[in-house]
């Protein structure tokens, strides 16, 4: 059975959604964020040197980072349905959307939270994170014009991974000046998984 080592108000609500839309066995074993400091606990530095979430286990084999776990879950066990065939064009796109996420799309969007949060005044930080925001929505929203989903006109571990970059920005109340990437978050949200994996979410929170 897969375990996932899940962290409260982090990015594995993804791999939840993945592993129900996958219908596989799985448990979740929670952690909780320092309430002061918002970092994860200690003890999940046991399952993994950096000490981060999301991370699971299966098989014998431990693995970390988001883009690693879904490629690893849907060519295990949903390489037919949740991503295109290999050496296609839309496979090709598929792996860049996987990898955007976790990099071009997320760095900006958590320098601009570091930012907010630590409240100084910055020479360069502020507007760049802004600058690179700007950028980052606007190639997300111009790349789902006239499309349903990202990538093959189906729901793909591209999406899953993408949700996560899409929940930010509904949060900062972003979408509204973005029509297809509004128009997306429906369409995510029309999926049944996406919205258990909100219910699962918030069961392990006790924030």
């Amino acid at each position: 059975m897969i375990t996932l080592h899940h962290l409260n108000k982090s990015r594995s609500k993804r791999i939840i959604w993945l592993l129900e839309e996958l219908n596989v066995d799985y448990n979740v074993i929670a952690y909780q964020r320092d309430s002061q400091t918002f970092l994860a606990p200690a003890e999940l530095k046991a399952i993994h040197p950096l000490g981060k979430s999301p991370v699971i286990e299966d098989d014998g084999l431990v693995i970390a980072e988001s883009g690693a776990i879904t490629e690893y879950l849907i060519n295990k066990y949903a390489a037919d349905s949740l991503a295109p065939k290999p050496e296609t064009q839309e496979y090709i796109a598929y792996s860049q959307w996987l990898h955007f996420a976790e990099s071009s799309a997320i760095l900006p969007l958590l320098l601009k939270m570091f930012v907010d949060k630590d409240g100084c005044k910055t020479n360069f930080m502020a507007a760049y994170a802004d600058a690179e925001i700007a950028k980052v929505i606007s190639y997300f929203d111009a790349s789902l014009a006239g499309k349903t989903y990202l990538v093959a006109e189906q729901l793909s571990g591209a999406d899953i991974m993408m949700s996560f970059i899409v929940e930010i920005l509904a949060n900062n109340n972003v979408l509204n000046n973005f029509p297809n990437l509004a128009r997306y978050n429906e369409q995510l949200h029309s999926h049944p998984c996406l919205l258990t994996a909100g219910d699962i979410e918030a069961k392990y929170d006790n924030t």
